[in-house]
């Protein structure tokens, strides 16, 4: 399978008062056509800065110190704004978190959706009124005429992000860049909006990135995770590779901190210690270190490298060092993964 966009070594960093703030650290990732990539971690790890460099739309005060961007063979940050503006929006897109803010309070929305078919497009009016329709219809918004001359906030939150997902869609792009849709929706809408996402990649073949902090959205949407903290990738893998067979303490935390349907009243979550680090100060050694309850005095001197787990899976952590002590995940995420297990093998009537 083809890859359609790929980040090598990606350093950036925002000027601020105080100093340089490193908010990315050479990140590596590749994402296939047609594949769902999800960027999971804390806020402030880094995710969305790494999607913004990606469409370029950084503040003003960030800085690309270094790297590539290639989408599909073509260095992104090469290309002037001109000859980057035909590629954003037409051939990637962009759904963001808050869809109140992403949408203009005092137009109609089937002005909005029109508004990028005849700009990008150079789509005539009239037929981009039809398109626009039919996008809305596509998206699951009923009377669909009726409400193509209402204003936002008529709308509910599962509606208004239902129309910037048409909005995104409106291009026929090939890259769609998910920037926590569901974060401002209820459980409900939640499960609707990331089903619609799935219909419209499935049909319309689209490589999806998928940014959230929401590990059960993680185990439905995606092929492969990339778990970011401190502005590095600290693990990647399958699914099944950081569900089943998490290898870095972060991941082990992450995934401990998450209830599940078995979680009893009584029952205790594991809680992550301490907060990210303060990056004006990057840490020496593993970012995560000071955090961590496994944490080794190498992990506060020397940076890990990825270590290789299989062919799908990596993770930058020394407990994977030949010479490390041999160190269990926690029990009770332990004993979870074995129940995930077994009730998939059972679901599968093996």
């Amino acid at each position: 399978m083809e890859k359609i966009l790929e980040v090598k070594d990606l350093h950036i960093h925002f000027n601020a008062f105080a100093g340089a703030v490193k908010a990315i650290r050479g990140v590596n990732f590749h994402l296939k056509k047609g594949e769902t990539l999800a960027i999971v971690g804390e806020s402030g790890s880094g995710k969305s800065v790494t999607t913004k460099a990606v469409t370029r739309i950084l503040p003003e005060n960030a800085v690309i110190d270094s790297g590539e961007i290639t989408y599909k063979g073509q260095d992104i940050l090469n290309l002037d704004e001109k000859e980057f503006t035909k590629i954003r929006g037409n051939e990637i897109s962009l759904i963001f978190q808050d869809p109140l803010s992403a949408l203009d309070p005092v137009m109609k929305i089937g002005k909005q959706i029109m508004e990028t078919l005849i700009l990008k497009q150079k789509m005539p009016k009239r037929e981009a009124e039809k398109r626009a329709l039919e996008l809305m219809k596509a998206v699951g918004i009923p009377n669909a005429e009726k409400r193509f001359n209402e204003y936002p906030f008529q709308f509910s939150g599962g509606m208004r992000q239902r129309i910037v997902i048409a909005i995104a869609l409106a291009c026929n792009p090939e890259l769609l860049i998910c920037d926590e849709p569901t974060t401002a929706l209820d459980v409900t809408i939640q499960s609707q909006i990331l089903e619609l996402i799935k219909k419209i990649q499935k049909e319309n073949n689209l490589s999806v990135i998928f940014i959230t902090h929401d590990l059960g959205v993680v185990a439905n949407m995606a092929d492969r995770v990339y778990v970011m903290y401190a502005g590095k990738i600290v693990e990647e893998g399958t699914v099944e590779d950081i569900f089943y067979d998490p290898r870095h303490p972060y991941t082990w935390s992450l995934l401990a901190s998450m209830p599940s349907l078995d979680t009893k009243g009584g029952d205790k979550l594991m809680v992550i210690p301490g907060t990210p680090p303060n990056m004006l100060y990057p840490p020496k050694g593993d970012a995560f270190a000071p955090r961590n309850h496994y944490a080794m005095k190498i992990d506060f001197e020397r940076e890990p490298p990825m270590f290789k787990v299989s062919d799908t899976h990596y993770a930058a952590t020394w407990l994977l060092h030949p010479d490390a002590p041999k160190v269990e995940m926690p029990e009770h995420l332990k004993l979870r993964i074995e129940q995930q297990l077994k009730e998939a093998k059972e679901n599968n009537g093996e």
